[in-house]
Formats: C-alpha cells, structure tokens, sequence
C-alpha cells in the first residue's frame, strides 16, 4: 500500500510540475508586447504637405546642382568646392549606411513583439552581408560583359591593321634585339624576354601601339568615351555600374524616410528639419558622383534624369504616407519586417559602394590621388570625415 501511495505521489509531482511548466511558458508569451496598430499621425497636414515641397527643393538642388555647376562655367563655381563635395558627400554616403540604415534595421528586425522565423538570426547584418556579395558579383560580370551602350570595349572591334603592322614590325626588331639587349636596361625587357609567349606577346604589342594615343586621349578631358583608351571605357563602366548601384540604394531608403515622416507624430518638427539636411547631404553625395562621371554627349541628360528619380522619391512616399495615414501601421509586424528588410539591403548597397567605389577606388586606386601632395590627401579625407560625422550626428534624431 504504502509503495502505490509512493507511486501516485510521483505522478502527482511530475504532472505538478509539468503544468507549471505550461503555465510559465503561457506567461511569458502571453507577456510579450503587441506590435502597435496604430501610427503617431497628430493632424498638422499644412505643415506636413509643405515638407513635400522643400524637401523635393534640398533634394533636387543637393543631387543636381553639383552637375550644373560643373557644366556651366558661368556659375563661378570654384573647382575647391568641387573638390569638397565630392569627398563630403562620400562620408555622407558611408555614414549613411551604418548609422540611418544598418541601425533602424537592425532594430526593426530584433523588435520584441516579432514572431517566427526572423527571431531566429541576426538577418539585417545577413541580408547586408548577401547583399555586399551580390553587388561584388554584379559589377565583376558587368566588367567582363556590360557594354552600355555604344561605349564598351570589345576586342572584336578593333581596326587589325595597325596591330598586325606593329606585330611584324616587332618580329624584324625581335631578331637583333634579343641578340643584343640586356635584360634589364629598359621598361621593354620582360617583353623581350618572354618573346616566344605569342599571347603575351601580342597583348604587349598592342599596349606599344596605343600607349601614345592613350596618353593624348587621357590628357584631353574633352575626348569622346568611344575614343578614349579602353582603360578608360573601362573605368567608365565600373563608374556606371557604381553609379547605378547607388541610385538604387538611396532611392530605397528616401522612401521609407519619406513614409516616416508622413505618419510622425510629437517628433514631428525635429525630424522635418533633419530630414532636409539629410535629403540635402545625401543629395550632394549622389550629386557629386553624377557631376564627375565622364557622360558622353549622348548621355549628357541622364545625370539629370538621375538627380530627378532621387529628388522626387521622399516626396513622393511623404504624399503616399498622407494618403495612407488612417491605415499605414508603421509598427505593424508586416511594416517592421518588410522595412527592416529594405533598410538591410539599402544598407548592404551603400556599405559597398561607400568602402569600395568612394573610398577604396577615390583614395587608394585613383592615380590623381596617389601622385598628390600629402596635404590634398589629408584634406580630402579630413572632408570625407567631415560629411561622415555630420551625417552621423543627424542619427542621433533620425
């Protein structure tokens, strides 16, 4: 008797504790905060509709005034302010990443009252991470392939003539050279010296014929892309496949801004100011790279067209967000993951172009660069610095 009274007091246990188990995780679900149905819209509608119109103002004249200015010479534009906002606006770009794109991520995608899967990983740094990947894979495949236009480099194109007439001519000169050159006593040696490798020697040929025409063109900055050195049709691609990337990354987050602040409430006034200054900044980062690039007469509207698309998008999603105000939830589970998703790839495509194509490619690979004085070097990063904490500072409210 007394070992079954033993037996049903174990049951007993254990059916005691597991119930408290059930009731403790009932709990604590149940005490997991609901995401917020509601937005903070508090009327103000005057102000807020006037918020469509300077901003579009900040916006257009900080991405499309760089490239007037750089084509109109009677704006007396110094070419030191040039100079400025192109390494300003790169610290805008770089900060603009990390600190209004990464963080808002980050802190939708980790929001308490989220369920399910995108609990389970850190996915605003994954996405990023995925989204730098893809961007390297896309401008590696747009080197060897991409032609935009009429402007890209194809081997296939090229006049044989000139080649086929310096190649025999470097045949006559190979029998009495390698004879009697040293190796060594010129910058032609490591040629002379594989001269049995035909694909070498044929690619080293080719750079001997164009390497004077390469040098007028570079020194002319008027010569049509198509006839610049293919280097240069090169670096004119990867400078719009850079420039396609970033339009595509700050378009992304201007409309969540614009969205935001459509629907803000008590902090409303605080972030209509940063916004213009942030829309401005950000404006005169993309405005700088538009103004540098080497459009061809063809082309000589699309930074234009480019500086439009971004101007008018925050404008835009402010008037969508006023016309959504009654049911836009910016808390809602679907907005916090959708916009923690966009903020995530926005931020994975500025971080790329920010380290690689701004600060990388405009300090380390640019040959102006490395032949400056130290004190233009320090002066530039001094001003990427510059934009960098300005736009970092504006974080701390928006």
């Amino acid at each position: 008797m007394s070992s079954a009274q033993a037996v049903i007091n174990i049951v007993a246990r254990q059916a005691y504790q597991t119930a408290a188990a059930a009731t403790s995780s009932a709990a604590a679900t149940t005490s997991k905060p609901a995401c917020s149905g509601s937005n903070d819209y508090d009327g103000r509608i005057g102000v807020r509709v006037s918020a469509i119109f300077v901003i579009l103002v900040g916006s257009l004249f900080g991405a499309a005034f760089p490239v007037f200015a750089s084509r109109n010479k009677g704006t007396k534009v110094p070419e030191w302010a040039f100079f400025i906002a192109k390494y300003f606006g790169s610290g805008v770009i770089i900060a603009t990443a990390f600190i209004h794109l990464l963080a808002p991520a980050c802190d939708a995608l980790t929001n308490p009252c989220l369920t399910g899967p995108i609990t389970d990983y850190d996915w605003a740094e994954g996405i990023a991470l995925m989204t730098i990947f893809v961007l390297f894979f896309i401008e590696l495949m747009a080197m060897r392939f991409a032609t935009f236009g009429n402007f890209g480099h194809s081997h296939d194109d090229e006049d044989p003539e000139p080649i086929e007439h310096a190649l025999q001519m470097r045949k006559n000169q190979s029998i009495s050279s390698t004879q009697k050159h040293t190796p060594g006593e010129d910058h032609l040696s490591h040629t002379r010296e594989h001269i049995d490798n035909e694909d070498d020697h044929d690619d080293h040929v080719i750079s001997l014929v164009t390497v004077d025409e390469d040098k007028d063109a570079e020194d002319n900055p008027h010569t049509p892309i198509k006839d610049r050195p293919h280097r240069e049709v090169e670096d004119y691609a990867a400078q719009m496949t850079a420039i396609f990337i970033l339009e595509f990354g700050v378009i992304f987050h201007s409309v969540f801004v614009g969205l935001t602040l459509a629907v803000a409430g008590a902090e409303f006034n605080t972030l209509y100011i940063v916004l213009i200054f942030h829309q401005t900044f950000e404006g005169l980062g993309l405005g700088s790279r538009l103004a540098h690039a080497p459009w061809p007469k063809s082309k000589r509207w699309t930074p234009y067209i480019f500086a439009l698309g971004y101007g008018l998008s925050t404008p835009i999603a402010i008037a969508i967000g006023l016309g959504i105000r009654t049911t836009y939830e910016p808390g809602s589970q679907k907005s916090l993951v959708v916009n923690g998703v966009f903020d995530s790839i926005s931020a994975g495509i500025l971080i790329y172009t920010g380290l690689v194509e701004l600060m990388a490619h405009e300090f380390m690979f640019s040959s102006v660069m490395r032949k400056a004085k130290l004190g233009i070097v320090m002066y530039a990063f001094g001003m990427m610095c510059l934009g960098a904490g300005l736009m970092a500072l504006l974080g701390r409210w928006a």
